[in-house]
């Protein structure tokens, strides 16, 4: 062979081989970019499964708090309902495991607070100035309150809505019941302070003018007309004595707005702890009923879910 030829040969081989290595740097950049799109699925695929199992977990928690909640009412409303209206206590407490869970239950009747569309003009003022509000000042909070749920004739001129108009509300007052204690906010004329201490004292559902002074917070039974501080104290020193005679603290009380008697109605306290430890609680209002297929019915619920359980029921 020609050294002309020898070299045309070497040439056409490094050309070859020089093809075959662009072609196996085109196959490496192939592979590279579907092992980033197969890593890129894994990485998506990997996170819908976290999220969907945190999901899950998030879940099923909820609703073994719900199965909870709804074990402590259930079995409120039997201790309740199992009793005559004569016997049935007015408040009580217990704790009860469910399962692998734990509810611990309060229960009072309603009661034991002040309702705000049956509670006459004393007892809303007094409700207030045992809560720090001046003797002043707290006739006209009460006016305010009463200007709301009274009723009014059609077409007449009301004060009450001259006021609202003069502070330029965008709304009168509803002269009908509050259908919720929070409705209180929007009463004008009474500040917020008041309204957030009146609030835990309060209800809408107890449908009576008068106030269990057994059950009651020491607030409400010296909200009632005629109560002194001495009297007081001894209400409720009396009270906390297990042999006392109901009827002897009414008479104590010296007033007409004083009763031992409970409402049909009962706001229960559920503290519930899964089997995942995990801690909810609820505050429900109750009606309970005499007759019909169901023994009660609900009238308010709000749920509060706080996660882990701070320490056992």
């Amino acid at each position: 062979m020609s050294g002309a030829t020898h070299d045309r040969a070497a040439l056409d081989d490094r050309r070859g081989f020089a093809a075959f290595g662009d072609g196996r740097g085109f196959i490496v950049v192939v592979v590279l970019w579907m092992l980033a799109a197969l890593a890129a699925l894994a990485l998506i695929y990997l996170t819908y499964v976290t999220n969907t199992a945190v999901t899950v977990a998030v879940n099923a928690d909820r609703l073994q708090a719900d199965a909870l909640m709804n074990a402590g009412l259930e079995l409120t409303a039997y201790r309740l309902t199992a009793q005559n209206e004569a016997t049935r206590p007015t408040s009580g407490t217990f704790n009860a495991r469910v399962g692998a869970g734990r509810v611990s239950v309060t229960f009072r009747s309603e009661a034991a607070r002040i309702d705000l569309n049956m509670a006459p003009k004393p007892i809303l003022a007094g409700l207030m100035m045992a809560l720090g509000v001046s003797e002043t000042d707290a006739p006209t909070y009460a006016d305010r309150i009463m200007a709301w749920r009274s009723s009014t004739e059609a077409g007449q001129d009301n004060p009450e809505d001259s006021y609202y108009r003069t502070l330029g509300a965008p709304y009168l007052p509803r002269h009908a019941p509050f259908p919720h204690s929070d409705e209180l906010w929007l009463v004008r004329g009474i500040p917020p302070a008041v309204i957030e201490r009146v609030l835990p004292y309060v209800t809408v559902f107890s449908n009576m003018r008068t106030v269990n002074v057994l059950d009651a917070a020491p607030q409400v039974v010296a909200a009632l007309p005629g109560m002194t501080p001495e009297t007081l104290q001894r209400l409720l020193r009396d009270r906390a004595d297990p042999n006392v005679d109901p009827r002897s603290l009414v008479g104590l009380a010296g007033s007409a707005s004083a009763t031992t008697e409970g409402a049909k109605t009962y706001r229960l306290t559920i503290a519930a702890e899964s089997p995942a430890h995990r801690a909810s609680a609820a505050e429900i209002v109750i009606l309970l009923l005499d007759s019909g297929d169901e023994p009660y019915r609900v009238l308010s619920w709000h749920n509060a879910f706080d996660g882990s359980a701070g320490k056992p029921l």
